[in-house]
């Protein structure tokens, strides 16, 4: 499509993925957040805005074919701050005429018991997973109601550069491979479970985007079949050249930790999602949009070690 003006709320992994295919597809890219820096793909420009506040995302977002929201608050502060941040983002869009694409998870499903689709049920078996259900419900009936146009692009849980202490694996296992040492991990090593890398999922938002028939829909973002996490665990430490070892949290371990560390209190009540299958599909975005294949884990992997070891690299 021809350049056209974005805007991303989020400077972390996703936002900075989605930033770079915007730029890759040749638009016009903002990237927004509190402070006004962090590291930016080459042509996006950083411009500071509060995503709680309609007026400033407005402003930013002046000219805007879509918004992106890449940004989430901290773990512990979702439903404190969560809601303020996406009625925020959708004032600013409904001032605009911007359409919202929200980078959206899982959590909604709760305990499904066979793979994940569009027309699976929401059913929530957790705090957070309650409140992203009525987040995401807030979105589709903003739509419906000719407020704000909106997509949600779901994806499973995601991995890649700059994804160091935004998700578990980013957080646990690349750098303990790249060490030799014992990554960290949670449920069981031996059931299927569905992940996502970073710039995979960037893609599938920007497509969202960029597509007003996407618009109104909720989709599942392509990514690889799923696989064990002792699998993608092997992955990871033979591409950093060590025997893969690992601590496995055991669900009671969390919470008794949960009583010391508010993050394990509110890992322990998502712990479900790895302790049986699960498993994401996305027929229906294959179908409508004819997506190129999903980077293999064996690639992704490589490339976020990449990353880590350059993270991890003494400055001369």
């Amino acid at each position: 499509m021809t350049s056209q003006t974005f805007v991303v709320f989020g400077a972390g992994a996703l936002g900075y993925s989605v930033a770079s295919e915007l730029v890759a597809r040749g638009h016009t890219v903002r990237v927004a957040s509190r402070s006004g820096r962090g590291e930016l793909p080459a042509g996006a420009t950083a411009v500071t805005a509060d995503a709680s506040d309609g007026a400033a995302v407005a402003n930013v977002a002046n000219g805007a074919r879509a918004i992106f929201n890449c940004a989430a608050p901290p773990y512990t502060q979702w439903p404190d701050l969560f809601p303020k941040l996406q009625a925020g983002l959708l004032d600013g869009a409904a001032r605009t005429g911007a359409a919202f694409i929200s980078a959206e998870n899982v959590y909604v499903y709760g305990k499904a018991t066979a793979a994940m689709t569009e027309e699976t049920p929401w059913n929530p078996c957790s705090r957070k997973g309650e409140l992203r259900a009525r987040l995401n419900q807030e979105l589709l009936d903003a739509h419906r109601a000719g407020k704000v146009r909106v997509a949600l692009g779901r994806g499973p849980d995601f991995y890649g550069p700059r994804a160091a202490a935004t998700t578990i694996w980013g957080d646990q296992v690349f750098p303990a491979a790249l060490a030799g040492k014992k990554a960290n991990l949670f449920g069981k090593l031996n059931v299927q479970h569905s992940f996502i890398y970073a710039d995979d999922f960037a893609r599938g938002l920007v497509t969202l985007g960029e597509r007003d028939d996407a618009l109104g829909q909720v989709w599942h973002l392509p990514c690889p079949p799923p696989l064990t996490q002792q699998q993608l665990l092997e992955l990871v430490y033979q591409a950093a050249g060590h025997k893969p070892r690992a601590n496995v949290l055991p669900t009671p371990v969390t919470r008794m930790l949960g009583w010391f560390m508010p993050i394990m209190k509110e890992l322990a009540e998502m712990q479900y999602q790895w302790e049986q299958d699960y498993v994401f599909h996305h027929e229906k975005f294959d179908r409508a949009f004819s997506p190129p294949p999903p980077v293999p884990h064996m690639d992704a992997v490589k490339l976020t070690l990449d990353w880590f070891k350059k993270v991890a690299a003494p400055r001369a």
